[in-house]
């Protein structure tokens, strides 16, 4: 048996419907607002939108799009002119209180058939789950990176360390020299090498797309009603400044979209409502802002 694009396609649908009812259930008051569009080039998708009383602003979006692939990103990818498919859910959800994580997740299929040999084909799937607190806290990076540990741990012990580094690696702002969280779990091309088969890994796919809303929503109910003030607003919003900067300047996610012509709409609706740039900001030492940015670097060990 061998898992086709239409599978992958019913499989994404259906997790963007069941991870807005649970965050819609679990918000109370927002509801999700769906733009569908289509792309000149080919494809679509479904665009979702909520804010409410615990997200002031999330979006669960769905695309699947197809067309020429764009000579710049065949030279990126070491591809023949070809013709391309691509299908994901992402996530990026930017809470009301800043004792409640960012978080983001990415699925996604993609495939290529080669204009001149309609033969040679190639497919792989990409994604991950990373969490961006204001505020690091010991216990919950511990759940977090154990519950990415257990869905990885399913399907092959070598999956967690591997993708934990190249998410420390991925998710870094470089030119702050500083993570932009506390990482979690980052792959792509994902295909049949190393033994695995197209079955095994949209297995995994599956796994991880299946555990966002377990971590997402423990994670928010934990720490929703903790207090916080004037202060823990104004750090909120200077880390979600570090947010844009890496999603506008390193995220290649972003580059991709662009470049193939997607949506802008839908591309950029990871950045935050509102965020901040304070020139030259410096944290009290000893403070729980300078504890965070302390644990913002690459090679902690949650686990």
């Amino acid at each position: 048996m061998n898992i086709t694009r239409t599978e992958i396609v019913a499989y994404l649908k259906k997790l963007q419907d069941d991870i807005c009812r649970q965050l819609e259930n679990a918000d109370g008051i927002g509801k999700f607002k769906e733009d569908k569009w289509e792309r000149p080039g080919g494809g679509g998708g479904r665009s979702r939108v909520i804010q409410g009383a615990l997200i002031e602003k999330g979006g669960v979006n769905f695309s699947a799009v197809e067309g020429n692939l764009p000579e710049k990103i065949s030279q990126a990818l070491n591809l023949p002119a070809s013709q391309f498919f691509a299908t994901g859910v992402s996530i990026v959800l930017h809470p009301v209180s800043p004792m409640v994580p960012i978080i983001h997740m990415n699925v996604r299929y993609f495939e290529t058939v080669n204009k001149e040999n309609p033969e040679q084909t190639t497919w792989w799937f990409g994604g991950g789950i990373d969490l961006t607190p204001h505020y690091v806290v010991k216990e919950d990076s511990q759940f977090f990176h154990q519950s990415l540990k257990a869905a990885c741990d399913q399907h092959d012990a070598d999956y967690y360390p591997k993708f934990k580094k190249w998410a420390d690696d991925y998710f870094y702002i470089k030119h702050r020299k500083e993570t932009r969280g506390i990482g979690g779990i980052f792959y792509d091309r994902l295909s049949e090498q190393y033994g695995f088969t197209k079955e095994q890994r949209f297995d995994f796919m599956q796994s991880v797309g299946n555990s966002f809303c377990p971590i997402y929503l423990h994670l928010a109910e934990k720490n929703r009603h903790l207090p916080f003030g004037d202060q823990e607003k104004n750090w909120q919003f200077i880390r979600r400044g570090r947010y844009v900067e890496f999603n506008l300047v390193w995220d290649r996610g972003t580059k991709f979209g662009l470049d193939t012509d997607g949506r802008t709409e839908s591309i950029l609706m990871s950045m935050p409502p509102v965020a901040n740039w304070v020139y030259n900001h410096q944290v009290e030492e000893g403070s729980r802002e300078a504890e965070t940015l302390s644990l913002l670097k690459k090679g902690v060990d949650w686990v």
